[in-house]
């Protein structure tokens, strides 16, 4: 859902903010702030704009960067630790430059400090993607495998998504061994996008950021774990540059995971519902659980009704957008974008086993959709597993279910991606 021409972005935004006025009173502060805030927020962006893109450093860690410091190009990091002695005891090799800007850095204590997060230069208040480095207990655990300390699980979020809301599975994977990127888009790029444009270079910086991890030795590893149409268009277009850059990147990917996704079809209908749940976030129907009670669907929020239908302002909402994705993706340049990352995503992602966690309950990705992709992959001849949470609402089955979710992601892992991880690249 991320491929909007930047023309585009003014009528998307006006019809929204029409339809949802009564809902979301926020959404003008929320893209366009006013001027009070800006001047309030202008000491500390002026504070955040001379500060590292390595915002937090676990000292203790570094010796498992050498190679990735010494080899990425970064401005002064500053470190989370105070019980640091002398950075010449260090077991890597660290330049005169990179030493002294240790030496001059501030040292602040954090309550998270197993993570390092790149910010947008333009807006230093959204962070693009921060890495969460495994937590150093995870290798004791009688079930721990070498193979998890050299893979990385690439997070890519849902639209709307922030880092807080990817946090709780970023953790799930540190606590397991595992190196884990979240990635979010900030709406505002979303909505001016362009062929080429802001939203693909992150994209194309974040793919040279993967490309030169795995490069630093042999046998590590990738896996995606994608969320909603966005996360998962984002994934295709990590596929095609990885494909023109070393088309054995392909082959690094051991795994991939999609929730609540996909709709590999250009479906404005379901554009609409998934920009309609972005704006209106937890008032959308969208969010709302269904249980199933007596062979009935019946919402947790209103149990004598068969099924909760949206409030009118959501329901006008979802009447534009729609309306408005019908003329969007037919315009050439759009349509020819979205078929050639749908195309790569339907007929050419790596042979490495997939995941699908999808529900009967999601307005969003219709379930139907996804097990028609399932079994599209399953004819070519992929190696895929399914499951339907079938009560619980769209990107939201973790929340809903945590037993269930981390047992298939567990299986999942330790069944087919640790073993993939062994075959030779």
């Amino acid at each position: 859902m991320a491929y909007l021409s930047g023309i585009l972005q003014r009528p998307i935004v006006a019809a929204s903010a029409v339809a949802i006025a009564s809902v979301s009173t926020d959404l003008h502060e929320k893209f366009w702030p006013s001027k009070s805030l800006h001047n309030n927020n202008n000491n500390s962006q002026e504070k955040e704009k001379i500060t590292s893109w390595v915002s937090h450093i676990y000292l203790s860690k570094l010796p498992h960067f050498s190679s990735y410091l010494t080899t990425i190009p970064v401005p002064l990091p500053i470190l989370n630790n105070t019980n640091f002695t002398s950075l010449s005891t260090l077991p890597f090799p660290t330049s005169s430059l990179l030493l002294n800007s240790y030496q001059s850095a501030a040292l602040p204590n954090s309550a998270n400090p197993s993570t390092y997060t790149y910010t947008l230069p333009s807006s230093p208040s959204e962070v693009l993607y921060t890495w969460h480095l495994p937590e150093p207990n995870a290798s004791r655990n009688s079930d721990s495998s070498p193979l998890k300390s050299t893979t990385l699980v690439v997070l890519l979020g849902w639209l709307g998504a922030k880092q807080k809301h990817l946090k709780r599975y970023a953790e799930w994977y540190a606590s397991r061994g595992y190196h884990v990127i979240t990635f979010t888009f900030p709406m505002s790029e979303i909505l001016s996008y362009q062929v080429g444009g802001k939203a693909e270079q992150d994209i194309e910086m974040l793919v040279n950021h993967l490309g030169d991890w795995l490069e630093e030795e042999h046998g590590k590893n990738l896996v995606f774990h994608t969320f909603s149409n966005t996360g998962w268009l984002t994934y295709g277009v990590i596929l095609e540059k990885f494909q023109k850059q070393d088309h054995a990147l392909m082959r690094r990917i051991k795994g991939c995971i999609v929730d609540s996704a996909p709709v590999a079809a250009p479906d404005p209908q379901v554009w609409a519902s998934g920009f309609s749940a972005a704006f209106l976030k937890k008032n959308s129907v969208a969010t709302k659980r269904i249980m199933t009670l007596n062979d009935r669907d019946v919402t947790i929020e209103a149990k004598t009704s068969v099924e909760t239908k949206p409030a009118v302002t959501e329901a006008a909402l979802l009447l534009v957008l729609e309306k408005f994705f019908e003329v969007v993706l037919n315009l050439p340049t759009v349509n020819r974008r979205l078929s050639d990352v749908l195309d790569l995503l339907t007929s050419r992602q790596p042979s490495c086993p997939q995941l699908y966690i999808y529900s009967s309950a999601d307005r969003v990705i219709p379930a139907v959709s996804v097990e028609s992709f399932v079994e599209e992959q399953r004819r070519i001849g992929r190696d895929v597993r399914a499951c339907n949470f079938v009560s619980t609402p769209h990107v939201d089955h973790f929340r809903n279910d945590p037993e269930l979710y981390t047992s298939q992601l567990t299986q999942f892992l330790e069944d087919y991606v640790l073993s993939s991880c062994k075959q030779p690249s």
